[in-house]
């Protein structure tokens, strides 16, 4: 596994996450329902609403997946936080970034991921909009708007809270 670098904005971003005061709060119906639509449309076991802290990536919304949250270090999420656009990893396995990652050769096996980042009006990244699969797929243009579209639906909800 290749853990993603820093952005370079990082203490920023880390402000800005912290400022819509979200992480750690119960399952909300608002976020959720995005989730349920974003796994439903994609037809994947695993959609989720992930916020990338210092250590962690911590799941406002998740189907399909029992963990709350797991380690930065091995977050795909991250990548995409780096990279401030869509990351698509359509066969983890032959990725070099993450064939060897505990979250593809263990559970929760994932094979496919496509995140589009929560990008802030500030800016701010502050985590992914995801979708992912136990099994390689692809992922077309189409598919990609609509994510991305999503994921702007997402950051409505989280500056309305701020």
């Amino acid at each position: 596994m290749i853990p993603a670098p820093l952005p370079e904005d990082e203490a920023e971003r880390l402000a800005a996450l912290r400022a819509l005061l979200i992480l750690d709060t119960p399952p909300e119906a608002r976020f959720d329902r995005i989730v349920e639509f974003a796994a439903s449309e994609f037809d994947v076991p695993m959609a989720l609403i992930s916020l990338v802290d210092s250590e962690r990536q911590w799941f406002k919304s998740r189907i399909g997946l029992s963990a709350c949250e797991t380690a930065r270090d091995v977050s795909f999420c991250a990548h995409a936080v780096y990279q401030r656009e869509t990351l698509l990893v359509t066969d983890a396995l032959n990725d070099p970034r993450f064939h060897d990652s505990p979250l593809v050769v263990g559970d929760p096996h994932i094979r496919f991921y496509a995140g589009a980042p929560l990008t802030l009006k500030s800016g701010a990244v502050v985590g992914t909009l995801c979708v992912l699969d136990t099994r390689e797929r692809s992922f077309d243009a189409i598919d990609r708007s609509i994510l991305e579209s999503l994921r702007l639906l997402v950051v409505a909800e989280l500056e309305r809270s701020a």
